[in-house]
This record gives C-alpha cells, sequence and structure tokens, in this order.
C-alpha cells in the first residue's frame, strides 16, 4: 500500500509548535506596544534622540548620537582601565538571555547585538553617574552642557519599547564600579533620582528613593519596571487599596469638575509630602484634595508609556497610572473643566490653552482597559454619595438655575432685595396700624 503525501498544513502548524516551545512568551518582558495604543499617537513611543535595545536600533534620525555612545565608553574604558574584550565577553555570555526578554522581532545578527547592548547599556550606566557625580563629567560633554539635552535623553530611556534587560545594565555598573567614584549612594538612588525630573508631579516619593535599595535586583526587568514599582501612592493609600480589593466590585463614574462643583464639591491643591504622591487624591467634607499636576511637552509620552507598560504587564496588582489617568478623564470633559483645575492650582498648564489639556486627558484613555479593581472606587463612591444627596441635589439646581451666570446672580440679588423692601414696608404698615391702634 502506497504511503500518502505529506500534509503540508500539518509541517506549518507542527514548526510553529516547535518555535512556542524554543522560546516561552513568559520570557518576554520588553514589549512592543499594542497597535491599539501606537495607532492613536505614534510618536509618543519613538524615540527622538537616541535608541536603546534592538527595536530602534540603527534608524537614520537617531544615528547621530551613536557618537555620543562611543565617547561615554571610551572615557569609561580610560578611567577604570579595564580591557574591552573583558566588557565585550561579559556581554557575549548574557547576549542569548537578553534576547529572549524581547516580544518583538529583531534583525541584529549576534555580533551587532553584542555591540549594542555594550554601547547602550555603558551610556545607561554612565549618564546616570554623571547626573550624581559631578567630577566625572568632561569639560566639553555637551548632555550636561546644554540644559535641553539631559531631559530629552531621560525622556527616550523611559519609553517602553527603548529598554535593555536590567542585568545588563547591573552587570556594567558593577564592572565599571570604582571606590573613587562613591557619593554614599546607590546605583538604584541615582536612577530614581535621575527620572524624577521628568516624571509628574514630584516623581516618586522621597522616603522610597532612600529605601529602594531593598528592592531585589534579580526582580528588576528593566528601567520602566523599575520606575513603575517605586512611583506609587502612598503607604496609607496602597494599604487601603489592598483591604478593599476583595470587595472591589462595585463603583460608578462620577461627573465632570465643573457638573459635581454645582453639587457643592470644592476643588483643593494640596501639597506633596515626603510619604505623598501624585496619586493621593481625597475627599473630605466635600472637598476634593489633589496635589498639582504640570502638563508639559513630555507629560503625554510618559504617561502614555507607563499605561501601555500597564496594559501589556498582566500580572501587575496595582495598575495606579491607568487608573489616575482615568480619574483625570472623567473629572475633565471641556475645556470649562481643565479651566477650572488650573484655576484651583491642580493643572498647571505649559502648552497652551485650555482645550489642548482637555484633548490630551481625553485621548490618553483612548485604547486602555480598566482592570477589575481600580484605585480611587472609594473616592469616586464617596463623591457619588455627596452629589444624591437631597439637600445637595437642591443646591446644584439652585446654582444651575439662578447661580449660572453673573447677570443671573445679579438678577436674584436683585429680586432678594426688592422682596426685602416689600417684607420692610409691609412691617412698617403693620406697625403704624399697631401703634394707631393702641393710641384709640
Amino acid at each position: 500500500m502506497a504511503s500518502e503525501p505529506a500534509d503540508i498544513v500539518l509541517d506549518l502548524v507542527g514548526e510553529k509548535l516547535r518555535r512556542l516551545t524554543a522560546t516561552p512568551s513568559d520570557q518576554f518582558n520588553i514589549f512592543k506596544v499594542p497597535d491599539v495604543l501606537r495607532k492613536l499617537n505614534e510618536k509618543a513611543y519613538e524615540p527622538e534622540m537616541l535608541a536603546i535595545g534592538p527595536y530602534h536600533h540603527g534608524q537614520e534620525q537617531l544615528l547621530a548620537f551613536e557618537e555620543h555612545k562611543t565617547r561615554y565608553l571610551k572615557k569609561l574604558l580610560e578611567r577604570t582601565r579595564i580591557p574591552l574584550s573583558d566588557y565585550v565577553m561579559a556581554m557575549r555570555a548574557l547576549e542569548e538571555r537578553a534576547r529572549k526578554c524581547y516580544g518583538g522581532s529583531t534583525s541584529l545578527n549576534r555580533d551587532e547585538f553584542v555591540q549594542m547592548m555594550l554601547l547602550d547599556g555603558c551610556f545607561i550606566v554612565e549618564v546616570i553617574r554623571k547626573f550624581r557625580l559631578k567630577h566625572l563629567r568632561g569639560d566639553d560633554d555637551p548632555n550636561f552642557k546644554l540644559g535641553w539635552m539631559l531631559p530629552s535623553i531621560a525622556r527616550d530611556m523611559i519609553l517602553l519599547e527603548n529598554q535593555l534587560p536590567f542585568f545588563v545594565i547591573w552587570k556594567l555598573f558593577i564592572m565599571t564600579d570604582m571606590p573613587s567614584d562613591s557619593r554614599n549612594e546607590s546605583f538604584l538612588v541615582m536612577i530614581l533620582r535621575f527620572f524624577n525630573g521628568i516624571l509628574p508631579g514630584k516623581g516618586c516619593r522621597r522616603d522610597i528613593v532612600y529605601q529602594v535599595d531593598v528592592y531585589p535586583i534579580n526582580e528588576i526587568k528593566h528601567l520602566v519596571h523599575l520606575i513603575h514599582e517605586n512611583w506609587l501612592p502612598s503607604p496609607a493609600g496602597v494599604e487601603a487599596y489592598r483591604n478593599n480589593a476583595t470587595n472591589n466590585s462595585y463603583w460608578s463614574f462620577i461627573g465632570s469638575a465643573t457638573e459635581i462643583q454645582e453639587a457643592g464639591i470644592h476643588f483643593r491643591k494640596v501639597g506633596v509630602l515626603k510619604d505623598d504622591s501624585l496619586f493621593d487624591i481625597k475627599f473630605e467634607n466635600g472637598v476634593m484634595k489633589m496635589p498639582s499636576l504640570e502638563i508639559g511637552d513630555a507629560t503625554e509620552t510618559i504617561l502614555q508609556n507607563f499605561i501601555a507598560y500597564e496594559q501589556c504587564s498582566q500580572d501587575l496588582n496595582l495598575k495606579h497610572v491607568i487608573d489616575y489617568v482615568e480619574f483625570l478623564n472623567c473629572l475633565i470633559n471641556s475645556s470649562k473643566d481643565a479651566e477650572l483645575l488650573r484655576r484651583r492650582g491642580i493643572i498647571e498648564n505649559l502648552l497652551g490653552d485650555d482645550e489642548v489639556i482637555a484633548t490630551l486627558l481625553n485621548k490618553l484613555c483612548d485604547g486602555v482597559v480598566l482592570g477589575e479593581k481600580f484605585y480611587y472606587r472609594e473616592v469616586f463612591n464617596k463623591v457619588i454619595l455627596h452629589c444624591s444627596r437631597r439637600r445637595n441635589k437642591w443646591m446644584a439646581k439652585l446654582r444651575h438655575n439662578y447661580f449660572n451666570t453673573p447677570w443671573a446672580i445679579i438678577s436674584v440679588l436683585a429680586a432678594l432685595f426688592l422682596l426685602l423692601l416689600t417684607l420692610q414696608q409691609a412691617l412698617f404698615a403693620v406697625l403704624s396700624y399697631y401703634q394707631q391702634a393702641q393710641s384709640h
């Protein structure tokens, strides 16, 4: 009996299965941004000056910065006196492990990948080290001479697709760490301080910055992961969230800032103390207390990349950046809402008019899927309860119908004035009648 012809589909599917087994997806932790997010604002995920890692390596507009990386490596070799061959050997030993961290395909061969790891990794270590240790900077280093360079570098280094595995960075830091460089400050502290200058709000809480050393080095995936794990709400807020997580099924969206203001809710800017952060929003006795958010050129990019990281990382228990942006999206539906929060000092607008802010914040939530748990559930429920009370509803209706414009306020005051005059005249008439009756 003749054997049946080989089934091409069987071969094709079998090959796909073998590839899946060879490269388990659970090792991926440096993601490509999903198209559903990328198409909304592609520029927010693209480096402007430097490529880190394989995804954007070799792009023509980023090639000019490669000379800066090479110059940093040259200075590092001169300072440490460690042979270049030692660095190359160390990177070759990590190459296979590093490749498995990337979820997207890369066209770099082994030698190109090792070279990329060495140049990119040494640059990251050195620019962060020089940021804190001024005596290591050269007099002719444009990264520190030109005021705009360092924020632009930090902005590109915080992009989700522009990452190296942290074990590569850590290896290079350990190899190049010298006693003469020390400032009694750990590398992890240096990293958080480096990025605090561009993070919205005041960045990572001050109490966290100096406790970051307890974070296990082998659990850090990359720079975005490290920053996200330490750019947190207050300890009290996180604890309350965890305690309420099991009872987190019911919550509803609140109205916009102008709408809930009509129900008697006031907005107040609060300062950020050492144990507080941008994410610490409270509602007490009809007052919404919020830290100030400065919105500048890099704000949208930073928030979108952390949103993308939270969307791609299904194992995260706390997706506080998504929840915070959703909170703002609820409050700001129009330029009037943005204006209200700006006048209260809660929004600091460095971009233009209030319409720009409203459009930006509304766009940030496009394509975002909220988790089952919501960090601001308690705040939302308190606001809804406040607005539902009969007295507050009546006050809201009164404000909307009679106090929504200056002319309406003047009209009501005029009517009250006339009513008082009428009552006064009636009172005088009654008194006069009573006095006449008494005299007779």
